[in-house]
């Protein structure tokens, strides 16, 4: 059962340390192809949070957010395949915060085709959020302490 745990974490964690490894190798001064892609839709999320609560969002450099995205899933990965609960919550964050920005096909009717492949990307993203917090609940219900068998005393006459 250990070593099944441990490679179905090791399975898990493999789509987020590739993912990092891939972002690593193409990251430049500017955050690469990553900070390409990302930057638009950062740019549309962050106006959409503003137009909604009414205050300047700060200012924030996309190749900083790529290379914290590095980290998270690099980190987070690396953490999670030993079983720690650190690990799964650095994924947690990086998917709460990645998933609604990159795949955001709330910005899209529903008959153009970006909208069904977002959509499906976001749902495949909420299926790896929800493991994470599976993961974390069954973490935190299982007492990993044995229950220690009391040992009977002999009696001394």
């Amino acid at each position: 059962m250990a070593f099944t745990s441990f490679l179905g974490r090791v399975l898990f964690a493999s789509v987020f340390i590739l993912s990092a490894y891939q972002e690593f190798n193409e990251y430049e001064s500017d955050g690469g192809p990553a900070a390409k892609a990302f930057g638009p839709k950062f740019d549309v999320f962050t106006k959409h949070v503003q137009s909604h609560i009414g205050k300047q969002v700060p200012e924030i450099e996309i190749a900083h957010l790529v290379a914290a995205s590095i980290a998270l899933k690099g980190i987070g990965g690396i953490l999670f395949i030993f079983g720690t609960s650190l690990g799964a919550y650095l994924l947690l964050l990086h998917q709460m915060i990645a998933t609604p920005i990159l795949y955001d096909f709330y910005n899209y009717d529903n008959e153009e085709k970006e909208f069904t492949q977002l959509f499906i990307k976001f749902t495949q993203n909420m299926a790896l959020f929800g493991a994470l917090l599976f993961f974390i609940g069954m973490k935190n219900s299982i007492s990993w302490r044995q229950p220690k068998k009391k040992v009977q005393k002999t009696k001394t006459v």
